[in-house]
C-alpha cells in the first residue's frame, strides 16, 4: 500500500487548524450519504476517462485512477471499507482511500471538479434510479387492485358522499379510482425523470472550469441526455428534490385516503370488510380487539412526508443561488421519503391482498339512504320529459312519503307511487334494483360493468 503524507482534511493547507469537535459532528454527512458510493464511483471513472480523452491526464494515471476506484467499490460491497467522520462525507472518505492505495496520483481525480458538481451528479443518478423503482413498486400495487376489481365487478356497494350513502356502485369501480391515482402518480414520477437527466458534472464550484473537458462525453457516460446550461444555477439547484418530495407527499396522500377509508370499513359500524390476521394486531387489554394498525401506519407517516417537503421548500426558501451548506439536509430529507413511500407502498399492497369485502353486508348497506332517489329522478326526465329540477322535486316529495311511512322506495307500491306522481306505471319498480342502477351509468367512466371490464382490460396492458 502506498502511504499517503497528508491524512488532513483537503482544505488542510488553507485551514491551519483542526475543525472543533462540535463542528466535525455536525459538519459530517458520511453516515447519510455512504448510500452514494456507487454513484460517486461511476462519476468519477468517468470524469477521470473523460480528461483522458481530452489529453488532461495519462493513460497511465487514469488506469491507476479507475484501478484504485474500483477497489474502493469492492471494499464498500464486502464491508471492508472503513468510514472516518473526519473526512465528512462519501465523497471525501473516497478521495482520501484512493490516496492510499495508488499515491499522489489521486490528485489527478479533482481535475476541473468540484465538490459541489460531484455531489450533485451522484445525487441525480441516484434519485433517477429510485425514482425508476417507485414506479416498478406502483405497478405491483397497481397490478393488485385490478386483480380484486376482477373478481368484483358486480359486487354492489353504497357511494358514500360526506360518508353518508349517495348512490349504489361497484366495489371494482371504487377499487379502479385508486388505479387512476396511482397512475397518475407514476406519470408525476416519470415527469420528474427529464429534469433529472441534465447532468451537472464539470461546471466545478460555480463556473465550469477553464480545462478543455467535454461535458458531453460525460453526460452520455453516465446516461444524461445533455449536459446542465448554467453553472451557477446548477450547484444551486434542488428543484429535482422538490419535485421527487412533492410526488412522494401526492402518492402518499392517496394511499393515506385509502387507507382511511378501508379503516373506517373495518369498523364494526359498517363492517363492509374483513381484514386478515396477518395484516392486524391485538391489544393488550381487549381480548377481541383486532385493529387496523398497518393502515394507520401508513395514514401516519403521510404526514412526515408533507414535513420533509416543507423542510426542504424552507431551506430554499430565502438561499442566494450557488452552494451553501444549508444544503447539506437535502439528501438525508430525500433518502427518509423515499424509504417511507416504498414502505407504504409494500405495506398497501400487503393490505388488500389480505382484504376480503364483506358482500352481503356492501348489499344490505344499499338498503338504507334511499339511494336510488336520483335514478327515479333521471327515469322521469327520460320516460314523461319532465325538466329535471321537476323530476327532483317529485322524487324528494317520494322519498319523504317513504321517510313517513318508515318504507324504503323499494317497498312504495306503484298506488301510493301514482298518489305523488299520476304518469308513473310498473315499469319505474325495476329503478329500485341497485344492480340495474349500478349498470345503468353507461356513460364514459360511469359504473356500467362493461366499463368495468374495459378499464380493467387498458390498465392490465398498461406499462
Amino acid at each position: 500500500m502506498v502511504k499517503n503524507k497528508n491524512n488532513k482534511a483537503i482544505w488542510g493547507s488553507r485551514i491551519r487548524k483542526d475543525a472543533s469537535s462540535l463542528f466535525q459532528k455536525v459538519g459530517n454527512s458520511i453516515d447519510i450519504d455512504k448510500k452514494l458510493f456507487k454513484e460517486d464511483i461511476l462519476g468519477s471513472i468517468a470524469h477521470i476517462e473523460m480528461l483522458f480523452r481530452q489529453k488532461i491526464i495519462s493513460f497511465k494515471i487514469k488506469n491507476k485512477i479507475i484501478y484504485g476506484l474500483n477497489k474502493i467499490e469492492k471494499e464498500i460491497l464486502k464491508n471492508k471499507f472503513e468510514y472516518n467522520n473526519k473526512y465528512e462525507d462519501i465523497h471525501m472518505n473516497i478521495e482520501k482511500r484512493l490516496f492510499q492505495i495508488i499515491g499522489e496520483d489521486a490528485g489527478h481525480v479533482h481535475t476541473a471538479r468540484s465538490r459541489n458538481d460531484q455531489v450533485i451528479t451522484d445525487f441525480k443518478i441516484w434519485t433517477t434510479s429510485a425514482t425508476k423503482k417507485i414506479n416498478k413498486n406502483l405497478d405491483n400495487i397497481i397490478k393488485t387492485i385490478l386483480t380484486i376489481s376482477e373478481k368484483n365487478i358486480e359486487t354492489i356497494m353504497p357511494g358514500f358522499t360526506h360518508l353518508k350513502n349517495a348512490q349504489a356502485i361497484s366495489f371494482a369501480h371504487y377499487l379502479m379510482a385508486y388505479v387512476e391515482m396511482f397512475v397518475r402518480d407514476k406519470k408525476r414520477f416519470s415527469y420528474n425523470l427529464e429534469s433529472l437527466s441534465e447532468c451537472p458534472l464539470g461546471v466545478a464550484a460555480l463556473t465550469g472550469t477553464s480545462f478543455n473537458i467535454d461535458r458531453n462525453f460525460t453526460s452520455k457516460k453516465l446516461g444524461f441526455k445533455r449536459p446542465t446550461n448554467n453553472s451557477i444555477d446548477t450547484v444551486a439547484d434542488r428543484d429535482f428534490v422538490l419535485d421527487f418530495l412533492y410526488s412522494v407527499s401526492v402518492c402518499s396522500m392517496h394511499i393515506s385516503r385509502i387507507a382511511e377509508e378501508l379503516i373506517i370499513w373495518n369498523s364494526d359500524g359498517f363492517n363492509l370488510i374483513t381484514l386478515s390476521d396477518k395484516v392486524v394486531t391485538g391489544s393488550s387489554i381487549m381480548p377481541q380487539k383486532k385493529n387496523p394498525d398497518l393502515l394507520e401506519y401508513l395514514r401516519g407517516k403521510t404526514g412526515t412526508t408533507y414535513g420533509n417537503l416543507f423542510s426542504m421548500l424552507t431551506i430554499l426558501k430565502g438561499l442566494p443561488i450557488s452552494y451553501f451548506k444549508d444544503l447539506q439536509d437535502d439528501k438525508e430529507i430525500l433518502f427518509k421519503s423515499n424509504e417511507i413511500l416504498n414502505n407504504c407502498i409494500a405495506i398497501l399492497n400487503e393490505v388488500l391482498k389480505n382484504l376480503r369485502p364483506n358482500k352481503q353486508q356492501m348489499l344490505n348497506l344499499t338498503n338504507y339512504g334511499y339511494i336510488t332517489a336520483t335514478d327515479l329522478a333521471d327515469y322521469l326526465v327520460k320516460n314523461h320529459s319532465i325538466p329535471f329540477r321537476k323530476a327532483y322535486q317529485t322524487t324528494a316529495m317520494i322519498v319523504n312519503f317513504a321517510e313517513k311511512k318508515k318504507k324504503k322506495l323499494n317497498e312504495l307500491s306503484i298506488e301510493e307511487l301514482k298518489k305523488i306522481e299520476p304518469k308513473l306505471t310498473t315499469e319505474v319498480l325495476r329503478i329500485f334494483n341497485v344492480k340495474n342502477s349500478v349498470n345503468s351509468k353507461k356513460s364514459y367512466g360511469g359504473t356500467a360493468f362493461d366499463n368495468i371490464k374495459r378499464m380493467i382490460i387498458k390498465y392490465k396492458k398498461y406499462k
